[in-house]
């Protein structure tokens, strides 16, 4: 089964978010209804970026090394570039 990474944006709290999943439709309802505690009342969340991977357990490993960055510049360039790019 496939695994997604992905980022979202909330424009109302200027913040991004960085998560994974295995249906990113229904990853992406729970943000938006405020199932999510990280992620409620903090207004609608737009998708900016994803990528799929052969599992979740790889998309989840790509998402705690990113996490582990804490750098908004780096995500800022994901989405810009469309590319992950980790050393």
């Amino acid at each position: 089964m496939v695994g997604y990474l992905y980022i979202i944006y909330s424009e109302l709290a200027g913040k991004y978010y960085i998560g994974s999943t295995i249906d990113l439709d229904r990853r992406m309802a729970e943000h938006n209804s405020g199932k999510n505690i990280a992620t409620k009342n903090k207004g609608k969340w737009e998708l900016k970026f994803f990528q799929i991977y052969n599992d979740i357990k790889q998309a989840r490993c790509i998402e705690y090394k990113i996490k582990k960055l804490k750098r908004r510049d780096i995500i800022e360039d994901i989405i810009e570039n469309k590319i992950i790019k980790l050393k």
